[in-house]
């Protein structure tokens, strides 16, 4: 059992040698030093060892664990540097690597969600692969409707589709919560299109939703000019808001009779 040992720290000793920076290192702890290692191990047969032995079987075995954990942190620290050329201590922690910039897309959804977030608004979501029902008909949208046309809707089946907008959002949060309402839905909406510089068959889409007593056009009229302005690079600019008749193609037949 004592011949055992001394084969052991010629193994040992022999691996330190060849031992190298980075993976090596961490499996030659785990091997011979972690909780599961072979010293550990061998710890385990010290009750196996003849009485007459043990003493001296259990003293060369804590020399060895205490000097193959020296030889291991001498080359975790600047032996290893100095024995293999590197220059670095890989005990060190690693290099931060720095985060990337957030994408155009979500700076834009997070900066209009904050927005409308501070003026109490909450934001609500809804699935993107919507029923016919929540997509056209609870809208008001009948089967012969244009915007049904597969020129323009993505079907996957005849009753589900990609919603095309995120006005079913508004017909879930109704359906579910009593007035008062203040609610805007952002979210990925699609259409059958051919992509270009103004056309894309996946594009983002925010709506605003507010149902409540004493509301008028003023406050909506506050609201969109509020937002138009939130951001630095219009403030001081001036909104117009133009007003189109229902009726501006209509003739105007009436008489001073």
């Amino acid at each position: 059992m004592l011949n055992k040992i001394e084969v052991l720290k010629e193994e040992v000793s022999a691996a330190l040698k060849d031992l190298n920076p980075g993976a090596e290192m961490e499996n030659f702890r785990v091997k011979y030093l972690g909780r599961k290692g072979v010293i550990t191990e061998l710890f385990k047969e010290i009750r196996n060892v003849d009485t007459e032995i043990r003493g001296e079987f259990g003293q060369k075995l804590n020399a060895l664990k205490t000097w193959a954990e020296g030889e291991f942190d001498s080359l975790t620290g600047d032996g290893l540097s100095a024995s293999t050329g590197v220059d670095s201590d890989i005990t060190l922690p690693g290099y931060q690597i720095p985060m990337g910039a957030r994408h155009p897309l979500t700076q834009t959804m997070d900066d209009i969600k904050n927005f409308f977030l501070s003026l109490g608004f909450t934001i609500a979501d809804g699935p993107e692969i919507e029923t016919d029902y929540y997509n056209f008909e609870a809208l008001n949208l009948p089967k012969d409707h244009p915007a049904r046309n597969m020129q323009d809707t993505l079907y996957i089946t005849e009753d589900i589709v990609l919603r095309t907008h995120t006005s079913p959002v508004q017909i879930r949060v109704m359906e579910s919560q009593q007035p008062p309402v203040q609610i805007i839905a952002p979210g990925r909406v699609y259409r059958r299109d051919t992509p270009d510089a103004s056309h894309s068959p996946f594009f983002h889409q925010v709506e605003g939703l507010v149902v409540d007593r004493n509301i008028s056009f003023r406050d909506l009229k506050g609201v969109i000019e509020a937002f138009a302005h939130f951001k630095s690079i219009l403030k001081g600019s001036k909104a117009r808001f133009k007003a189109f008749s229902a009726r501006r193609n209509v003739k105007d037949t009436s008489t001073n009779d």
